[in-house]
């Protein structure tokens, strides 16, 4: 018995038609009469819209019927459709190319969005506002350069980053900055749970013990 696997199969260009719309396709493009394949063709896109019914409203509906008609013949089917005659580049255009960002970042750790902020601030007019965006820049800074050298970092190596991202074109207050303690801290729930849990643990370990030896006396 000869076996007839999918895998062994041409491989279906629009699987939603199912196999047997492109095989009635394939034997279309056969057909060496030009007027009996063009009959073929706009029967072959009635039934297509039969299995599309529920696409039906969509705009230019018959248009893509007849688009998907050339699809699966692999664009090589030869029939007067009412359209333009769609070709691989225009159905399927193939993918733009990714441009990717070219300018570097000093301070990953920091991250980009950190520089273009302080950029900005040259921009303001209002010193406290200034002074404001600084502190809570400066507190995510700490934060981020633990986490990126797990140590905390000196607030004037914060200082002295803000003002290099900012070329020196903004005035800071090292003051305030100066206060700042960093509010990143490890989670000790898991280390203290643990060794409650040991502790208790040796605890009915031990109670366990003692009530087996009295009633071995018993």
């Amino acid at each position: 018995m000869k076996t007839n696997y999918n895998i062994e199969r041409e491989k279906l260009h629009l699987p939603e038609y199912g196999r047997h719309i492109q095989d009635m396709i394939a034997e279309m493009m056969t057909i060496e009469n030009r007027q009996e394949r063009n009959l073929r063709a706009k029967a072959l896109v009635a039934i297509m819209a039969n299995i599309q019914h529920a696409s039906s409203e969509t705009p230019d509906f018959e248009r893509k019927l007849w688009d998907h008609l050339f699809i699966m013949s692999d664009f090589q089917l030869d029939v007067d459709s009412p359209y333009p005659k769609p070709t691989a580049s225009t159905v399927m255009p193939p993918p733009r190319k990714m441009e990717y960002p070219t300018g570097g970042i000093a301070m990953k750790h920091y991250g980009k969005n950190v520089k273009n902020i302080i950029r900005s601030l040259s921009r303001l007019r209002d010193q406290q506002t200034t002074d404001a965006v600084i502190y809570n820049l400066a507190r995510y800074m700490r934060t981020k350069s633990f986490e990126y050298n797990q140590e905390h970092p000196d607030n004037a190596v914060i200082i002295k980053d803000i003002r290099r991202m900012a070329d020196f074109d903004i005035s800071v207050n090292e003051e305030a900055i100066t206060l700042i303690r960093s509010e990143y801290r490890m989670n000790p729930y898991n280390h203290t749970k643990r060794g409650a849990f040991q502790k208790k643990g040796g605890k009915n370990q031990k109670n366990t013990r003692k009530a087996g030896q009295q009633t071995t006396r018993k």
